[in-house]
């Protein structure tokens, strides 16, 4: 199932299970995974991207795995918050991926995450190509850390 808002999602997401985190471009998946405690996103591999049927194969079988409870796709807002093709196309792969898994599914604002992965891995000094190898699976690890970040708040909140 899908969920809009990141609340219903956390009543979803099975205890002791960790979430899978997707940063989705046009060429690559990148993918993060969290600790079973959801504290950190560490990141995990890039899927060079085929076709949909390919690419769910490969999400679902590291999802199976890695015995994830549910998976975090990263929403490609504007700047000003609006929703464009990019968002389009992420929601679609989202309605598309929830046909083949009981999986829980929700986006998270991914604005500025591959920002802050490029900056740190250059302040990590990684080489132009090595950058080029873990950019997007370093992304997903922002936009998992971030909804991660959001659901311990929204722990100690209660």
């Amino acid at each position: 199932m899908i969920y809009e808002e990141i609340e219903g999602f956390a009543v979803a997401v099975p205890m002791g299970r960790g979430l899978l985190g997707l940063d989705l471009g046009t060429k690559t998946i990148g993918v993060a995974l969290s600790d079973r405690l959801l504290s950190v996103a560490s990141p995990l591999e890039t899927i060079k991207r085929k076709k949909f049927g390919l690419d769910a194969a490969r999400l679902l079988e590291i999802a199976m795995a890695r015995e994830a409870g549910g998976i975090i796709l990263g929403l490609p807002r504007n700047m000003d918050g609006s929703e464009g093709p990019r968002c389009q196309s992420t929601r679609a792969f989202a309605r598309n991926l929830e046909k083949l898994t009981d999986l829980p599914i929700t986006f998270w604002d991914e604005r500025l995450s591959t920002v802050a992965a490029e900056r740190a891995l250059l302040e990590a000094d990684a080489t132009r190509k090595r950058r080029a190898e873990v950019i997007d699976n370093v992304a997903a690890s922002y936009i998992l850390q971030g909804a991660l970040d959001r659901l311990r708040h929204m722990r100690t909140e209660t």
